[in-house]
């Protein structure tokens, strides 16, 4: 049973200090095409999806505007 606690703590403080990397390496879109793709498709929460990008969009365009006319 200790050795048993004890490969289970190993493995567990292994699997925090493992490197995780936020996207797989031939991955090629950006998190706004991602997030675009997945507001496009049917699944639950798209049309969500798609607000919060038109808002972001939208933000994004108004602070271009304002940063031009300065």
């Amino acid at each position: 049973m200790r050795y048993a606690m004890m490969l289970l703590c190993v493995v567990a403080v292994a699997c925090a200090k493992a490197e995780r990397t936020p996207a797989a390496a031939g991955d090629t879109l950006t998190q706004h095409q991602r997030d675009s793709v997945l507001g496009a498709s049917r699944l639950p929460g798209a049309r969500g999806i798609r607000g919060a990008l038109q808002a972001q969009d939208s933000a994004s365009a108004r602070y271009r505007r304002a940063d031009s006319i300065q």
